[in-house]
């Protein structure tokens, strides 16, 4: 089983999340973490629950979502990944940092790129991958079908879609992914966005104004 636990971090106020299972390996997810306070956080979690982390994982590269990028691959000496369509995106938030005068310490590069084709492994648990671009053009979620859960990244939000006005956004994508990737789900799966509170798939159909 898989244990979710999620920080909410740097003045965009992202969530970062952190699955392990009983093996005590875990992975890191879009890891926003932006100074010393927020590091130790993270750290003083893993290092207090034994845990080994494995792998840093992006749904996709706006500066919000890899803020801690540079730091947890120093610190844990892991690979980092995400999909290569978010290159450019990455390559973006040093200029997008400096123009709104934003601490930001550039990420690495991935140590490889990963589609929805592949899978992530780590302990004895499995995360499939889902390709959501409309937000960002490289977008991608992770998903447990044993647990019926989703690490949405900024697709869906509680009421909510994550915004298109950004370089590479697009809306009909946007709603295009969430209505054939997300809601093709069973009602019970539920979201774990980039953003905000979680929320479930029941709920988003019957309720989300962005998607009727």
């Amino acid at each position: 089983m898989i244990d979710i636990k999620y920080f909410t971090f740097n003045g965009f106020r992202e969530n970062t999340f952190l699955l392990f299972d009983k093996t005590k390996e875990c992975v890191i997810i879009d890891p926003g973490c932006n100074d010393p306070y927020e590091e130790k956080q993270l750290v003083d979690f893993i290092e207090d629950h034994d845990l080994t982390p494995k792998i840093i994982l992006n749904t996709h590269c706006h500066i919000d979502h890899v803020m801690g990028n540079k730091f947890i691959v120093d610190r844990f000496n892991i690979p980092l990944l995400f999909n290569k369509i978010e290159c450019p995106v990455l390559n973006a938030a040093v200029g997008y940092a400096d123009a709104c005068n934003i601490q930001y310490t550039p990420s690495p590069a991935a140590t490889d790129y990963i589609s929805e084709a592949d899978t992530i492994e780590f302990g004895k648990s499995k995360l499939s991958i889902v390709f959501v671009p409309g937000h960002s053009p490289g977008h991608i979620a992770f998903v447990c079908d044993d647990q019926k859960f989703v690490i949405s990244g900024d697709v869906l939000f509680q009421g909510s879609i994550g915004r298109t006005d950004l370089p590479g956004g697009d809306f009909a994508a946007l709603a295009e992914s969430i209505k054939t990737k997300f809601f093709t789900l069973s009602d019970d799966f539920q979201i774990y966005p980039g953003h905000g509170p979680s929320t479930n798939i029941a709920f988003e159909k019957a309720n989300n104004p962005f998607l009727s």
